[in-house]
């Protein structure tokens, strides 16, 4: 009995406001709509595991040929990095089957030197900014 309400009490109060934090606070770069009201994420797309330090994301583009798939992949890193230790090892990854240049876009979301490159871009680093910092929700 007890272990079910440690294991509730963890669902509730660790994935729940990951969710929240990701999914309702950025704006989609080509509509003015959220992520969750998009559903490019959703609760079961998100693992945290506190213990070793590792998250997580699996999202789903609007569109098999989304071209704005690694902008919210990037929005979702940035936005992670503000919220975590830089301890903590994060994965993000399109939905497999959900995009059809799936392995391209998880290559380049996970690659250190490719991120910093597109967020040292200015005009790419305005739109990561616009979807995180929007007041338009």
């Amino acid at each position: 009995m007890i272990s079910f309400f440690f294991f509730f009490y963890f669902f509730l109060f660790s994935i729940i406001p990951y969710y929240n934090l990701l999914s309702r606070d950025i704006r989609d770069p080509e509509h003015p709509y959220s992520l969750e009201q998009l559903s490019v994420l959703s609760e079961e797309s998100i693992t945290v595991d506190e213990k070793l330090g590792r998250i997580l994301i699996t999202f789903t583009p609007t569109i098999q040929h989304c071209s704005m798939a690694t902008v919210i992949g990037l929005c979702l890193r940035v936005k992670l990095k503000h919220c975590f230790p830089p301890h903590y090892k994060v994965d993000i990854k399109v939905s497999p089957g959900s995009h059809a240049n799936e392995e391209s876009v998880n290559k380049q979301l996970n690659d250190k030197e490719r991120v910093a490159a597109a967020l040292e871009n200015p005009n790419l680093r305005q739109l990561v900014d616009e979807c995180l910092y929007s007041s338009e929700l």
